[in-house]
């Protein structure tokens, strides 16, 4: 069982988002599906940012890819304890590739915003910075203080042996969502042009 601050103690999660987005210079963000996404949205919009609306599970293997087809530019996920859960084979397949360029950044409620706010397996005790660490990450923390926060932050510009993992442990709360565009074709598009790509 993991030992945490009590729930009233943990980090905002706008407050902790946009703080890790401050002065994010040229890093290439993968929003996961529902709240991460918002959050980064509210925490200021970008050519830079790419927001998943679907594929479930999917936001820490397509900052995999993109980490490995852009391998001089950093590469963050911000994503949702729920959304991780449901990739959570991905964790090995991208320690197994070792990329020095991702850092993932789980944004831990302890429960599946999207759906009712049930508990999920993070509000049960697993710890998902653990399961990195286990499946060969370089460096793993659980992050419940703004001063954590500055420190991952920190880290997205210094080199790295290999993937990174951050969880910010965060209050369950709803906030009024932070809508980004939800025209996939856009959101490719405008994405593929800020690295240089002709449209497809």
């Amino acid at each position: 069982m993991v030992t945490t601050m009590a729930e009233s103690q943990r980090l905002d999660r706008r407050a902790a988002v946009a703080a890790l987005l401050k002065d994010r210079g040229d890093v290439l963000l993968i929003s996961g599906l529902g709240s991460p996404s918002y959050d980064v949205h509210q925490a200021g919009d970008s050519d830079a940012n790419y927001y998943l609306w679907g594929a479930m599970g999917s936001a820490a293997l397509i900052g995999l890819g993109l980490a490995q087809a852009q391998p001089a530019r950093r590469v963050l996920v911000v994503t949702g304890d729920g959304e991780q859960l449901m990739g959570l084979g991905g964790l090995a397949t991208i320690a197994v590739a070792r990329p020095s360029n991702l850092t993932i950044v789980v944004v831990d409620n302890g429960h599946f915003g999207e759906t009712g706010m049930q508990r999920s397996h993070t509000g049960h005790g697993l710890d998902l910075a653990r399961v990195a660490a286990a499946c060969g990450f370089a460096e793993t923390a659980v992050i419940e203080d703004l001063e954590g926060v500055e420190a991952a932050r920190a880290a997205l510009h210094r080199a790295a042996d290999g993937p990174r993992l951050y969880v910010f442990k965060v209050r369950a709360e709803n906030f009024p969502r932070s809508l980004p565009p939800r025209d996939a074709v856009r959101l490719k598009n405008r994405f593929r042009a800020h690295l240089g790509l002709p449209p497809a």
